[in-house]
This record gives structure tokens, sequence and C-alpha cells, in this order.
């Protein structure tokens, strides 16, 4: 699916809608860290030859993964449908990595938490 402006910009359009819950809020407070970390350590530990410890922290990554699942499912407008394999692993990656960080430090997570 062609998404205007890009995978980022479409992304940030409709971040605010899908993210009002308040359970959901904050398990993604937790959640997207846990995943940034995760992600991180097993990328390192394959870096470092240590399969069984990246296999951990990736699958750390992945609980932490399907924990914002079970968020998303509590918001009244569910997000949009993956379109595929790379659509999935693409919105994810962004969502983890810059577009939930830009909800934060917008302010828009807090303002949407109080209203939760």
């Amino acid at each position: 699916m062609a998404r205007e402006g890009g995978l980022i910009a479409w992304q940030w359009r409709g971040y605010e809608r899908n993210h009002r819950d308040r359970l959901n809020l904050l398990l993604h407070m937790v959640a997207v860290p846990a995943f940034i970390a995760g992600m991180l350590a097993s990328v390192r530990f394959l870096t470092w030859g240590k399969w069984l410890p990246a296999l951990f922290a990736f699958g750390f990554a992945v609980l932490a993964f399907l924990a914002q699942g079970i968020g998303h499912k509590r918001e009244a407008e569910a997000p949009v449908p993956f379109d595929g394999p790379l659509d999935f692993l693409g919105r994810v990656f962004v969502e983890q990595f810059i577009t939930f960080p830009r909800f934060v430090l917008s302010g828009q997570w807090t303002r949407n938490l109080s209203r939760g």
C-alpha cells in the first residue's frame, strides 16, 4: 500500500488516534523500551558470536512486542491491517524506534494519558 509522505509520516498522522487507551499507553511506555533493548542486545550478542544470549534477547523483544499487541486490542480505533511481511516489519520498527519515542517527546503521550 502506498502511504502518502512515506511510512514515517503516514504512521505519525494516525498514531494519536490509535493510542488513547490508558492501559495501552502505560504498556507502551514499558514495552517499547524493552523491545528496543532486546533488539539492540540481540544484535550486540550476535556481533560477539554469542548465539544463545542473542536468542534470549530477541525473545525478550518479541514478548515486549506481544504486550503492545494486547494493548492495541483495547483501543477504540484499531490499527490499519498489515499488507504483508515487509509492511509488518517496516511498521513495527518505525513505531518502536521513531514514532513512539517521538510521541513521548512531543508531549502527546502525556496528553493522551491524562485524557484516558
